[in-house]
């Protein structure tokens, strides 16, 4: 009977126990979602543990880095060519100049790794369709420019020679191309165009996957075009052929829509491909926002800068800021993925060294309510966020109560804490039962000394196990 109601208590604690994410109709669909559940093969669980991510914007935007002929242009610096005061030739002959000798990837995924980053998505190619790979495709690329060498493959060595996996970006929209197309083709010239370039773009897809064989996933960009969300089938046909290409392979749910022009989710609501790619620059509030679903976080450092901009204006994120998105995310079965823009001689501004630095730090201490840990079915308190991982809970503080106990309301058919320490120092610290409320939920308090000090977020880990009150515990379950 105690086993019974410990399955049971786990399973109401973590959150494993889903309702349906949305209402689901019963539409016949050929190309909507393939799988109805979370994908649970080792590569998705691989990145399911990750925690956190490292985002590069690098292309030959990073050269006029927000500004064209002494103007300033206020949009995010990777869309200046689509500015009215930059001339669409002038921009197309910024790779003539793209020369990025201060570039060393080795730097970079050192300073990922130090930073605690696990995975890494990498511009393969922007919306103006410059390759950072030498693609045999087009003669817009790499290996046309004063640099020359593989940019991509440098990436890839380099992050993977660290243990940080590689995932590659790769925007649909192509600017450079004569046949792309944002809305649907109406002419015969049109359509047959627009073949060319629903051909150049699986080409280049499956040339990214033969070329880089250890990278893990593909992060799509520039989808929401109605010419390519008009192409349901092929899409799906497509994704099915680079998967089979790369077993394992992973995929957003920003790649494709299904046949009725649902993107993300599909006319039944399902979760199309292999995790939610619906936050960007935005956190959601409860777990009930995620539907069950794997999801992740994309985020700048100022409000809206992607590729390297020289001013960055209005609210720059703290690293105080980033490490709570962290556990914010991690808090609600997500990975957080905070972007870099180097600028066009290859330099990582210093602002975002530092940053580096400050979470790095962080992490190296606390990583382990960070990795690989999940969503618990508690209350939430205003002194930040739990994690846990086995029998451990996490409590990842931010913001300290002046009465020095931080407190945890546990259902009656949950766990019992049996110890309390501070993951840092590894001090055990007091629990205190405070009784029952009105719901016979159990209420705790976990004591932090007042001499204790910290001046960035800390976390104590509170050993549990199995609540021995197993007849109120199993007439609970029950019911």
């Amino acid at each position: 009977m105690k086993k019974i109601a410990f399955i049971i208590s786990f399973l109401l604690l973590t959150g494993t126990i889903y309702t349906t994410a949305q209402k689901r109709t019963s539409i016949p669909l050929k190309h909507g979602a393939h799988r109805v559940s979370k994908r649970m093969d080792a590569e998705m669980q691989r990145w399911r543990e990750h925690g956190l991510g490292q985002f590069i914007h690098w292309g030959v935007y990073a050269i006029p880095g927000g500004h064209w002929d002494r103007k300033y242009y206020p949009g995010a610096a990777e869309w200046i060519r689509s500015w009215e005061d930059m001339p669409d030739e002038a921009y197309d002959n910024l790779y003539k100049q793209f020369n990025p000798t201060s570039f060393n990837a080795k730097e970079w995924a050192k300073m990922a790794k130090d930073m605690g980053a696990k995975y890494l998505i990498f511009t393969t190619k922007h919306h103006d369709g410059f390759c950072l790979w030498p693609s045999k495709y087009t003669d817009y690329t790499i290996a046309n420019t004063p640099y020359k060498k593989d940019i991509v493959k440098e990436i890839v060595d380099a992050y993977t020679a660290v243990g940080i996996d590689v995932h590659l970006y790769f925007s649909i929209i192509d600017w450079n191309h004569k046949g792309y197309l944002s809305t649907i083709a109406q002419t015969n010239e049109e359509k047959a165009a627009y073949e060319e370039f629903k051909q150049f773009t699986a080409n280049q897809l499956k040339e990214l996957l033969t070329d880089y064989p250890t990278v893990k996933g593909l992060w799509f960009d520039g989808s929401w075009d109605k010419a390519w969300i008009n192409e349901a089938a092929w899409t799906d046909e497509l994704g099915k052929e680079l998967r089979a290409m790369r077993p394992g392979l992973i995929i957003g749910s920003r790649f494709r829509a299904d046949e009725y022009g649902k993107r993300h989710f599909d006319s039944n609501g399902d979760l199309i491909d292999d995790y939610e790619q619906g936050w960007e620059r935005n956190l959601p509030a409860s777990i009930e926002d995620v539907y069950g679903n794997d999801w992740d976080c994309v985020m700048t450092v100022p409000e809206n800068q992607w590729g390297y901009h020289s001013d960055w204006q209005g609210y720059v994120k703290t690293s105080y800021d980033l490490i709570e998105m962290i556990a914010h995310s991690v808090s609600l079965n997500g990975n957080f993925v905070l972007n870099f823009g180097p600028d066009g001689k290859g330099n990582i501004r210093e602002e975002e060294k530092t940053l580096t630095k400050e979470i790095g730090e962080w992490m190296k201490i606390n990583n382990e309510a960070v990795y690989g840990t999940e969503y618990v079915n508690l209350e939430k308190q205003g002194w930040g966020y739990y994690t846990k991982k086995d029998n451990k809970l996490y409590l990842i503080v931010f913001n300290r109560p002046i009465s020095n106990k931080l407190k945890m309301i546990i259902p009656k058919n949950g766990f019992k804490p049996e110890k309390a320490y501070f993951i840092q120092s590894k001090n055990e610290t007091g629990i205190i039962n405070g009784g029952k409320n009105k719901q016979n939920d159990n209420i705790y308090y976990i004591s932090v000394p007042d001499n204790y000090q910290a001046d960035k977020p800390f976390v104590i880990v509170v050993n549990i196990n199995e609540n021995t009150d197993d007849n109120d515990t199993y007439q609970q379950a029950k019911t």
